[in-house]
């Protein structure tokens, strides 16, 4: 994807009358795109928003895009961003294959640092409409993903009334390394934390861009699921990221714990640059595919650039991006993502809930009981859950509602998906991606109607908040705000209605949990 895809040639008069005309004129230059499986869908793959990552520019930055002349054919995906493959046959990859989020065996077909690329799903038919807009971050851990699988495909939130964006961005190594020498490179005294800059970036170029595809650059949304929903935690704390968005959604994951400083971090990047041939130069003229294969573990930094200071601080002190909020979590995220292992027993749930708790062990048990191995694993899923999922994600919701102006709800995904692996999975980490986006047959499961109805309820909230700030329309099930005294959410599952705060016993558990160790006791 180094060079453009140019077309010398241009005929569009065969084009559908409902779709929005080609060719797009853009900051960069023209593209022309693609009809997508309906008729009124215009679709562009594959548009650089950054020049490609590589390398002196490897752990640099992302700069602009360079311009080109003739007409970019946009009508293939990017490579993906380099990473490694799921772990073969682990239970994430087989949860998310059958999702169709992934392959099978998790390993993306085609991968290069020069991956910085979006794709854009439109059903305007002029580029004066000024349609919502709502960009998407993929999740998988900061390790793995992309933003082109087909369970990512924004046709039907096009036709909803959107404007729809996917995005890649630098993963694991290549998107959060810090060392000295990176930081010393930087006007900012910043490094690491590239992942966010370039999604920051791809948010610059959507501001710049966006209305060319009929969409309104007031009126973005950002949104993503589990590394995707931190990106959009990190980027509601970032005031680089001021005034890039409107809205924002996040689906399983928060991050209000405390963050590395950029000083630990690169330490961290002294010792794997001296392991691994000893300077930053070194390591930029090493192959990707070398590097790839050295475990390495670099996330987030407070670097006071990008992020000041930890989540946690910013939004306490009310300096977050103050934007209405959608967040929530599914309630068996753990299923997927730590499987409880067949040797445990309930000796070893309680010896670990010791080590973590301490002297809070005891009412720690009183609400994850284990008078059973068997009722010990299902206290370590719904810990598991409560813990990194529900108290991170209510945390978000009650400091957005408590400090700023704007409306936050709250939501808790309960529809187990039907399938060969219902009852093992139950509602998986991931579950609701399906129904957010209204790509239900893309994994051929065996659909109800009861999951027609339901992707057809939330893909909705999901659009009208979109427009208005809002997910509340009529004929959906009312979604009151978030009030901490009150203390709702909004079950989407079998039923759509609000119920108390789920498991608030638990989430109450590590809010004093957390609270004592932010205090030092």
């Amino acid at each position: 994807m180094g060079m453009p895809h140019l077309s010398p040639a241009l005929c569009w008069a065969a084009l559908p009358l409902l779709a929005l005309n080609d060719p797009v004129r853009i900051e960069s230059g023209s593209i022309s795109g693609a009809t997508g499986g309906s008729a009124e869908v215009r679709v562009y793959k594959g548009i650089p928003y950054a020049k490609p990552p590589v390398g002196e520019l490897r752990w640099k930055p992302p700069k602009p895009p360079a311009s080109w002349r003739g007409v970019w054919r946009a009508t293939q995906f990017s490579p993906v961003c380099e990473q490694v493959p799921y772990p073969k046959g682990s239970v994430y990859d087989r949860a998310f294959a059958l999702a169709g989020i992934l392959p099978a065996g998790g390993a993306p077909q085609s991968m290069s640092e020069d991956c910085l690329y979006l794709n854009v799903w439109t059903a305007a038919k002029t580029a004066t409409e000024r349609r919502p807009v709502m960009v998407w971050i993929h999740g998988g851990g900061f390790e793995y993903g992309s933003g082109d699988p087909p369970m990512y495909g924004g046709e039907e939130l096009a036709k909803k009334g959107v404007v729809f964006v996917s995005i890649n961005y630098r993963l694991g190594l290549f998107g959060f390394f810090a060392h000295p020498e990176l930081t010393s490179e930087s006007d900012h005294h910043s490094s690491g934390n590239y992942a966010l800059l370039d999604q920051i970036a791809a948010l610059e170029w959507v501001r710049k861009n966006i209305a060319a595809f009929g969409g309104d650059p007031k009126r973005v949304t950002i949104f993503g699921e589990s590394a995707g929903s931190w990106s959009v935690n990190f980027l509601m704390a970032t005031p680089l990221a001021k005034g890039l968005f409107q809205r924002a959604i996040g689906e399983s994951s928060a991050y209000f714990q405390s963050i590395r400083t950029l000083t630990e971090v690169e330490r961290a990047g002294i010792k794997f640059a001296e392991s691994n041939g000893g300077s930053v130069a070194a390591l930029r003229a090493r192959p990707a595919d070398d590097l790839l294969r050295v475990p390495s573990s670099f996330r987030q930094n407070v670097d006071g650039w990008v992020l000041p200071a930890d989540v946690y601080t910013v939004f306490s002190a009310g300096k977050q991006n103050d934007v209405p909020l959608i967040a929530g979590w599914n309630a068996d995220e753990g299923r997927s993502l730590s499987p409880w292992p067949d040797n445990s027993t309930l000796a070893t749930f309680v010896d670990g809930a010791r080590k973590v708790f301490g002297p809070q062990t005891g009412d720690f048990l009183k609400l994850y009981p284990a008078a059973s191995d068997r009722e010990a694993a299902e206290s370590h899923y719904a810990s598991f859950r409560d813990q990194n999922f529900g108290w991170q994600i209510r945390t978000w919701v009650r400091l957005a509602s408590r400090v700023g102006r704007s409306k936050a709800y709250l939501y808790y995904f309960s529809r187990i998906p039907p399938g060969p692996d219902s009852s093992r999975y139950r509602a998986f980490h991931g579950a609701e991606i399906a129904y957010v986006f209204h790509n239900l047959d893309v994994s051929q499961r065996p659909w109800e109607d009861t999951d027609r109805k339901l992707s057809d309820h939330i893909s909705s909230y999901w659009v009208n908040f979109a427009a208005t700030g809002d997910p509340n329309a009529p004929g959906l099930p009312q979604w009151p705000a978030y009030e901490e005294r009150s203390d709702l959410a909004l079950e989407l599952g079998d039923k759509i209605a609000p119920i108390p705060s789920p498991n608030k016993a638990g989430l109450d558990f590590f809010e004093s949990y957390f609270r004592k160790r932010r205090s030092g006791n």
